[in-house]
């Protein structure tokens, strides 16, 4: 159709098209929505299968590109209008400017190479994020919303879990992507918590989920140690737990716990 644009997925963004419309199709509508918000933002449209299931939808739809063959196509074939693209790499996006400060929900088919990168992000601007639909590679969605105790529960897993409420939506396999990736993939939902704001020190509560999981199976009194002043506040039985066991209840517990001890930077 545009033999002036190289359509091939390219390695440098981390592309795999989506090629399997019923998936399209569910991911567009799995997004739950809160009434009074209409603005929608999808990460890496590239040929736009997702984006013509979310056009139908009664929402205020923009993108955010980084590959301009993508954005030639997208406009020269009326997939979207100029106006409802932003090119640019989603990592470097002022998301308060998108909707001009309005909420809004995050969608797409995401590169897996930055997939992490995003969650983090998203959860840096949870106040305007009320929602999130996404493609990941399986272990990382799989990381995202397990609980505690489980192989694959981690730093991420607790970090996204203090804000938002994680499901699986489907599984994808590889054939349903063009080319195919060679892992499998999920689509998850985080729908943000109604109280989103910790009883602690956001920034303090990263610190410690971080350090404690630098030994995921030592006891906390070894792997905090480096933070506090006076290590003897790690005496407390409570220390003696593993960071794999606790959730994110336990983790505010801690850095209250923790919090006129840490050592400063």
């Amino acid at each position: 159709m545009l033999s002036s644009i190289n359509m091939k997925a390219k390695k440098s963004f981390g592309q795999h098209f989506l090629v399997n419309e019923h998936v399209a199709e569910k991911i567009a509508n799995s997004l739950l929505k809160t009434e009074g918000i209409r603005n929608v933002l999808e990460i890496g449209p590239g040929k736009g299968v997702l984006t013509k299931y979310l056009s139908k939808h009664d929402t205020n739809l923009k993108v955010v590109e980084a590959d301009q063959d993508m954005v030639a196509f997208l406009t020269r074939n009326n997939v979207l209008n100029p106006d409802q693209i932003i090119f640019l790499d989603f990592l470097k996006l002022n998301l308060s400017k998108v909707f001009n400060g309005e909420q809004f929900y995050l969608i797409g088919n995401y590169p897996y190479n930055i997939s992490s990168q995003i969650l983090f992000k998203m959860i840096n601007s949870k106040e305007l994020v009320p929602e999130m639909v996404g493609m990941f590679q399986k272990e990382v969605a799989d990381r995202v919303v397990s609980p505690p105790g489980s192989k694959t529960y981690g730093v991420i897993s607790v970090l996204v879990q203090a804000y938002y409420e994680g499901k699986t939506i489907i599984d994808v396999a590889p054939g349903s992507f063009s080319p195919p990736p060679k892992v499998n993939s999920s689509v998850i939902r985080l729908k943000r918590k109604e109280n989103f704001e910790l009883p602690c020190d956001d920034r303090l509560f990263r610190t410690v989920v971080k350090t404690s999981f630098n030994s995921r199976r030592k006891m906390l009194r070894n792997t905090l140690k480096p933070l506090v002043q006076d290590p003897s506040i790690l005496e407390d039985p409570f220390f003696t737990q593993r960071p794999e066991q606790l959730g994110v209840a336990e983790f505010v517990e801690i850095t209250n716990k923790l919090k006129n001890q840490i050592i400063p930077e």
